[in-house]
């Protein structure tokens, strides 16, 4: 691990200085002296670049794009477009922040402009210097910096991966907890209900007039024993239930008239009535049914031993209603079972799951009605509202967005760069024409013969941006430069020199004859008496 940490970066390293030294290595044995130095001068400063790479991206960038602004404003020798290139896509994906690289290339833009309008006085070589600029160093900056949010998102995925198997392993272990608990929870109910008829039948053995005194002892032992392990029973799993925990898939097969027959056999004064389809009604709801069925029946006869209980299912239509409803207490009987007061909450939560509402009321005549109005074609279960999304979920979709959005700006950041630069030629032409106008008596000044230090300090500073249309080749052996003849003319001036000496002037363009017929006395004159 340590040979892969340490020295496969300091290979890398130094491939990426052999490659981007070979060029100006090469390129300063056959340019000119000044040239040449800049070449030479760029190998150890390329090579600090490369040291300083990987903590400081853009400062090493800024090295190969100086010594391309030193040799060409325009940035158009190809000696350093490599080093521009591959230092560029390491800035992009050895750094997070964009706007560093914004403020960056913003500054080479106007160092740019500063060289051509200063050093080259050639406003027409800032669009070439931002064309550069963007296909040399924009371009590879947005590949490395897709390359790095590429891996991001691949570790981002992988992280996910993991806090997804974690949690898929979390929500194994609830969901065995919670069928646990509901398993608990059903036979607390069962139990329950069971004991409570236990000790109701204990406690009607209890006060048998023919049983002796021994026997109804023991009896009311029983009957005790079974309302304390009732308690007992609550308390033990009555915390195994969760506070979201949803009831079983599948209802009891027990029907209605078996919970009521089981109940009356146990000493429970009970009827039962049926009024229209009730036999089948779907699953949430038969569970919901039998639920509140058990339960109330088990309440009347902890709360009211020996009163009468009358239980009725109707069917209306799309509803369906159950009521349980009980008689008071008889005088001078036995204290019913102690209840903890959880069932009619958890009776309420039963039937909303179900779709339908809970009633739980005494009655005018000193009794207890339980009533359930539920849906009988059925129901979604109602809930608290929609689910939150977990943590994985939300950081995928952030992730997903991020992506989205880079990718958008790698595609339009490099087109909105492009239209800016053809945008910026349109002030950069009429700021051109404006600056190379040369004045007709100036040029009519100019003689054929003088010195070309002298002809330049009468022109205007900045040249057109190449000769007008129209205008012929330019002789051999001379260096020509072309002027405006007015703001928005389509014609030039047309200054040639051989061996630093101004050797013809004249007026070229599509319009050119007419105006070399102008002036074509004093421009051929001076020309012929230097020829002669």
């Amino acid at each position: 691990m340590r040979g892969a940490n340490g020295w496969l970066p300091r290979l890398f390293d130094i491939g990426l200085w052999l490659v981007v030294c070979a060029p100006p290595a090469s390129a300063a044995l056959r340019l000119d002296e000044r040239d040449a130095v800049v070449a030479a001068l760029a190998v150890p400063l390329l090579g600090g670049a490369v040291a300083f790479s990987r903590r400081r991206p853009l400062a090493a960038l800024a090295a190969p794009v100086a010594l391309s602004l030193t040799t060409d404003p325009e940035m158009l020798t190809p000696v350093y477009w490599a080093a521009l290139a591959l230092f560029g896509y390491l800035a992009g994906s050895r750094t997070v922040a964009v706007r560093p690289a914004l403020w960056f290339c913003g500054t080479v833009a106007a160092a740019g402009l500063v060289l051509c309008a200063v050093v080259s006085s050639d406003l027409w070589g800032w669009p070439s210097m931002l064309l550069t600029l963007l296909i040399a160093v924009v371009l590879p900056w947005l590949l490395g910096r897709y390359r790095r949010q590429y891996a991001d998102l691949m570790a981002t995925g992988w992280r996910l991966a993991e806090r997804m198997e974690h949690e898929q392993q979390a929500v194994a272990d609830r969901t065995r907890i919670r069928e646990r608990a509901r398993i608990a929870g059903d036979m607390h109910d069962s139990l329950g209900h069971d004991l409570t008829l236990i000790a109701v039948q204990a406690g009607a053995l209890e006060v048998d007039p023919t049983l002796d005194a021994r026997q109804q002892a023991a009896v009311g032992e029983l009957r005790e024993a079974a309302g304390a392990a009732t308690e007992r029973l609550r308390e033990i799993i009555g915390v195994l239930r969760a506070d979201d925990e949803v009831p079983p898939r599948a209802p009891s097969e027990e029907s209605a008239e078996a919970v009521v027959e089981r109940a009356r056999a146990s000493g429970v004064d009970v009827t039962l009535e049926r009024s229209g389809a009730t036999d089948d009604p779907p699953p949430m709801v038969g569970l919901a049914v039998h639920r509140v069925l058990q339960e109330s029946l088990t309440n009347a006869a902890k709360h009211a031993p020996g009163a009468g209980v009358r239980v009725r299912i109707a069917r209306d239509g799309d509803a369906l209603r159950l009521t349980v409803e009980s008689d008071p207490a008889p005088a001078g009987r036995l204290p019913g079972v102690a209840s903890g007061g959880s069932g009619l909450v958890g009776l309420d939560e039963r039937v909303r799951l179900a779709g339908g509402t809970l009633r739980a009321e005494p009655t005018d005549d000193g009794g207890f009605a339980v009533t359930a109005e539920l849906p009988a074609a059925g129901a979604a279960p109602r809930t608290a509202g929609p689910p939150r999304p977990t943590t994985s979920a939300r950081e995928l979709e952030l992730a997903r967005r991020r992506i989205r959005r880079r990718l958008l700006q790698a595609v339009v950041a490099p087109l909105a760069v492009l239209a800016g630069i053809l945008l910026l030629m349109i002030p950069v032409s009429l700021v051109s024409s404006s600056l190379s106008v040369l004045d007709r008596e100036v040029y009519a000044g100019l003689t054929a013969g003088e010195p070309r230090g002298a002809v330049e300090s009468r022109l205007p500073r900045f040249t057109r941006d190449g000769p007008p249309d129209g205008a012929p080749a330019a002789p051999r052996g001379q260096e020509c430069a072309y002027y405006s003849t007015g703001l928005m003319s389509s014609d030039g001036y047309r200054l040639c020199f051989a061996d630093g000496r101004l050797v013809s002037k004249s007026v070229v363009g599509e319009g050119g004859d007419k105006n070399e017929g102008e002036g074509e006395g004093e421009g051929e004159g001076e020309g012929e008496g230097e020829g002669d």
